[in-house]
């Protein structure tokens, strides 16, 4: 769900000769979806959605041997919501897989505003594992980020937008595009960073 560009799908597809659906809202992150379904899984039987997540239902209810929601929480209303979503997709023994953010220590005032973000958003690690254990899932595994996959995640964002602009500098929406990336480096610096952090929920359901 909200496959983004579908790598993750295409990999598990080169892998293991999966077969799977890919779900997303945007038209662009579809098409480089069939683009590399085309390219490096041909013949794998691997379909791609372009739909409001949220309204997506299989045409089976717990169809699936393994459903996945990796940081697109909002499109069921927040962490909770999701596990609920996917908990209906996903057949008795299955696996369901969430990533989500948590907070390591209480957010100052200024750093909620500065990124407009509520504190009631996210909870903390173990919250995330109770949440899914309340809604009748078994926490079996979790993936933490630290610093390094944190500081990866986020620079490597800077240099993408330094990059572009460089090969792009009469584009017309550079300089809204700078000054967001100032901003929100800004925020990680003095906030984020060690406010923040980033963990993914392996659950298996009964």
């Amino acid at each position: 769900m909200a496959c983004g560009k579908g790598e993750f799908l295409i990999r598990l597809a080169e892998l293991y000769s999966i077969s799977g659906v890919g779900v997303d809202i945007s038209p662009y992150c579809i098409r480089d979806c069939l683009e590399k379904h085309r390219n490096r899984v041909p013949n794998s039987d691997i379909k791609f959605i372009q739909t409001d997540g949220a309204k997506y239902k299989p045409e089976t209810p717990e169809s699936f041997d393994l459903v996945m929601c990796i940081g697109a929480s909002w499109v069921y209303g927040g962490y909770r919501g999701t596990l609920q979503a996917l908990d209906k997709m996903t057949k008795p023994g299955g696996l369901i897989i969430v990533g989500e953010a948590f907070w390591l220590k209480d957010p100052s005032d200024e750093y909620l505003e500065a990124a407009g973000t509520k504190r009631e958003e996210f909870g903390t690690h173990h919250n995330n594992v109770k949440v899914g254990e309340a809604e009748g899932l078994t926490c079996i595994y979790t993936l933490v980020s630290d610093h390094d996959d944190w500081d990866h995640y986020e620079t490597f964002k800077w240099w993408n937008v330094d990059d572009y602009a460089r090969a792009n500098p009469d584009d017309k929406d550079i300089h809204e595009l700078l000054e967001r990336t100032k901003q929100e480096k800004e925020i990680y610096l003095h906030w984020e960073r060690e406010t923040l952090s980033w963990g993914i929920y392996v659950f298996r359901k009964s």
